[in-house]
């Protein structure tokens, strides 16, 4: 039977082109030997249409937007039965009230394993080397890697995950860039990179997006 990938994108935050990235990732999709269809929006998990429940593994490129607390948990249910999750930057956005996370985003936050907190400190963007360090099927055949990219820090939502990938801030902190976990019967991929074409076209970025879709795809 053939395996399915849905790309996703949806959000209301100017400086990310979520129409360039659902072209991008739905290539990288097809690459990875998934039919791969693309959608706008995230109000589509509670009573599915088939385009979304057919899919195997989910390909988010979030930045904000509404994803109502009932769509975030009928998510957290089909990854938790065995459906794949790859939410590649921005797709940790979520809602915050007074700095905190918002209660209405716990459910994804609880699902995806970390939130946005900011860039870091210094510029926002910059050219970086990403280390990889752990073996797993996602970083099969990368090895270190420079390229040009948005910096992200996040908050984890817990320890259950394995860190493949990391680059080290100017004051020398390490920041984990790429890491795996485990919902249930479902798998789950959060990648940090990728914010535009430059990050895009690079060949080890393409191969950690096409990577991460094949070992989310086969949760099942």
């Amino acid at each position: 039977m053939t395996s399915r990938a849905l790309v996703l994108v949806t959000g209301d935050d100017i400086h990310h082109d979520l129409l360039s990235a659902a072209s991008v990732f739905q290539q990288l999709g097809i690459e990875a030997g998934f039919a791969t269809r693309r959608g706008m929006g995230l109000n589509r998990f509670v009573e599915p249409r088939a385009e979304t429940a057919d899919a195997d593994v989910y390909l988010l490129y979030t930045a904000g937007g509404p994803f109502p607390a009932a769509q975030q948990r009928a998510l957290a249910d089909a990854v938790a039965g065995g459906k794949g999750i790859v939410a590649v930057h921005g797709a940790n956005i979520m809602g915050m009230v007074d700095g905190a996370l918002d209660p209405e985003w716990s459910a994804h936050f609880a699902t995806l394993g970390n939130r946005y907190l900011s860039h870091g400190p210094g510029h926002h963007e910059g050219r970086h080397t990403i280390e990889i360090v752990a073996d797993h099927p996602i970083t099969r055949g990368v090895t270190d890697f420079e390229l040009f990219d948005e910096y992200y820090e996040f908050e984890l939502a817990d320890d259950d995950v394995q860190i493949l990938a990391q680059r080290h801030r100017a004051d020398g902190v390490v920041i984990p860039v790429l890491y795996t976990r485990e919902v249930g019967a479902g798998r789950v991929v959060y990648l940090a990179l990728g914010h535009d074409m430059r990050a895009w076209g690079e060949p080890s970025f393409r191969t950690l997006a096409r990577q991460s879709v094949q070992w989310a795809g086969e949760a099942r």
